[in-house]
């Protein structure tokens, strides 16, 4: 590898990341709002769903044991 190259080499990276960056297809506000919320109400069903599971066996093994 000759160290000449490497400025040639990243101003060729740059613009070819600058050519697929145009072709990417960015949401909408609305559509990142939509998936966040999603994203934010799995999660509270799901935390509530193990601490809910972790509080039946913690109330089991206390009977049990």
């Amino acid at each position: 590898m000759n160290f000449r190259d490497i400025p040639t080499k990243i101003n060729i990276f740059l613009k070819e990341v600058k050519l697929e960056i145009k072709k990417v297809n960015w949401p909408t506000q609305k559509e990142t709002v939509r998936d966040t919320l999603i994203v934010i109400l799995v999660s509270v069903v799901v935390a509530i769903f193990l601490g809910g599971i972790d509080f039946i066996f913690t109330r089991l093994l206390d009977r049990f044991i």
